[in-house]
């Protein structure tokens, strides 16, 4: 692939194709078999593919969506992959599948509604100076790009830890690190700048 092709399809708000998954690791359970399991009529299987993507789910969509949206937009998104699941053809790539749904589900939700975003209750109770740290720390991570963004937002939102996002994305250890340092340096950048202003 191109310089130019690359950098054209990491601007593009949907993405077609699914990456091939990295190895399970250690004691992940076998994605494949539980995704062959729901297919076979086991509903309970995908209460184990729901406990083990939903909060990479719900980072995705929180770094896309206002934080009051992200929890029925995540039911929704399941919701689809189950409608949908006959039509993943690499069952071990389940995580990736389902990650696009929920990118696809954010920006669909972004081109039916032009609300303006407001804090979860948790958040906005504390008011304050703590309420306005978090309203600009999610600016800041909702600013960078979409890798970064996911990465920290199931980090530091999702308290996922760095080979679970690997395990959860089909991505080697070493990117997460590299995502995740890239990341907070570059929030930390933004976050710096709105100080000195």
């Amino acid at each position: 692939m191109s310089v130019d092709a690359r950098s054209t399809a990491r601007h593009c708000p949907r993405v077609t194709t699914v990456p091939d998954p990295a190895p399970l690791a250690r004691g992940e359970p076998d994605v494949a078999a539980a995704v062959a399991a729901v297919l076979s009529g086991d509903r309970e299987a995908f209460g184990l593919l729901h406990g083990l993507f939903a909060r990479m789910v719900h980072a995705i969509l929180l770094a896309r969506v206002p934080a009051r949206e992200a929890d029925d937009l995540t039911q929704d998104v399941f919701l689809t992959a189950l409608r949908k699941l006959d039509q993943l053809k690499n069952r071990a790539a389940f995580g990736p599948w389902v990650a696009q749904i929920a990118r696809n589900r954010a920006y669909d939700h972004h081109r039916r509604s032009r609300r303006f975003d407001t804090l979860p209750a948790e958040l906005a109770g504390r008011g304050g100076a703590d309420a306005l740290e978090a309203r600009e720390a999610l600016a800041a991570i909702r600013a960078l790009p979409a890798a970064y963004r996911e990465t920290l937002m199931m980090r530091l939102v999702e308290g996922m830890t760095g080979p679970e996002i690997a395990a959860r994305m089909s991505m080697t250890p070493g990117s997460v690190r590299v995502n995740l340092h890239r990341g907070m340096r570059l929030l930390r950048d933004a976050l710096g700048q709105k100080e000195t202003r």
